[in-house]
């Protein structure tokens, strides 16, 4: 009996052990990062996990020039566009996928895959491709520790996703057809009840088309009574008044929005304004 109950204390106590082990959480190895860009008239999430160099040589040895790779550790990448979008010029629809590359020493073969369910490469279906492209790679002056995807120069209709680890950077071009979309937009809204006048402005202004249509739809968007103490607004006509050649008008409108602004404590938009009239 003695011993039949030491080996059942024995067992208990190992038990509790294994299930008090069982609840260590530790940190995961190569974490995983979701990173969401508004871009265009919707957005682009990227999901992967992150490895680090700890010391090992990367391109070339931990990831294998010519050989498929699923960009980080763990899953395969998956990214989700909102809307239409080309990749450096290949057209991808909306919707999510997963990202592979076939890395080399100057170039990576990027691949735009249907493959949702594939863990890693496990799975991967050339069958399943959207699309196929080159991306140059730039050699960086630094090395980055972690296994990086982000965005940058970011623009209404383009912008770049850079894919960055130790001392490799490949940019992607990502564009999207967004003026056809807007110019119908504007035209629908035009017939509307509540006319999308200080909208319409600032898009023909900033995407370079008749800049007196733009003046004129900013002028009936400061008619509104809502839009009596609008200084943002009244610095936007200076703007346009500017390019459109008529120092005069844009000095009297920065004038009057720099009055508006002072009355508010913007002091951004009255810093803008000086900014503005000393270039006239």
């Amino acid at each position: 009996m003695k011993q039949l109950s030491a080996f059942l204390t024995a067992a208990a106590i190992g038990v509790m052990t294994v299930t008090a082990q069982a609840q260590v959480k530790l940190p995961a190895p190569s974490p995983a990062q979701t990173i969401k860009q508004d871009f265009a008239l919707s957005s682009v999430e990227v999901s992967y996990s992150r490895p680090a160099m700890k010391g090992r040589t990367i391109m070339g040895d931990l990831v294998p020039y010519g050989k498929i790779w699923r960009m980080g550790a763990n899953a395969a990448t998956r990214v989700k566009f909102g809307e239409d979008v080309k990749l450096n010029g290949k057209p991808v629809p909306a919707g999510e996928y997963v990202l592979y590359a076939i890395p080399n020493r100057n170039s990576w073969e990027i691949i735009v895959n249907k493959g949702l369910k594939n863990w890693g490469i496990d799975g991967y279906n050339p069958a399943d491709d959207v699309a196929r492209f080159t991306a140059d790679v730039t050699e960086m002056p630094f090395p980055i520790e972690s296994f990086m995807i982000t965005f940058g120069d970011v623009a209404p209709s383009s912008m770049t996703m850079m894919i960055l680890w130790d001392r490799t950077m490949v940019p992607i071009q990502v564009t999207a057809d967004i003026d056809s979309k807007i110019m119908a937009s504007i035209e629908e809204g035009m017939k509307s009840d509540k006319k999308p006048y200080f909208q319409a402005a600032m898009y023909y202004f900033e995407s370079g088309r008749d800049v007196s249509q733009a003046i004129k739809w900013m002028d009936q968007a400061l008619a509104e009574p809502a839009n009596a103490k609008a200084f943002w607004m009244f610095y936007q006509k200076a703007r346009m008044q500017a390019k459109a050649g008529d120092k005069s008008g844009a000095k009297a409108t920065a004038a009057k929005s720099t009055e508006l602004a002072k009355a508010a404590n913007n002091a951004d938009y009255v810093a803008l304004n000086e900014k503005l009239i000393a270039t006239l």
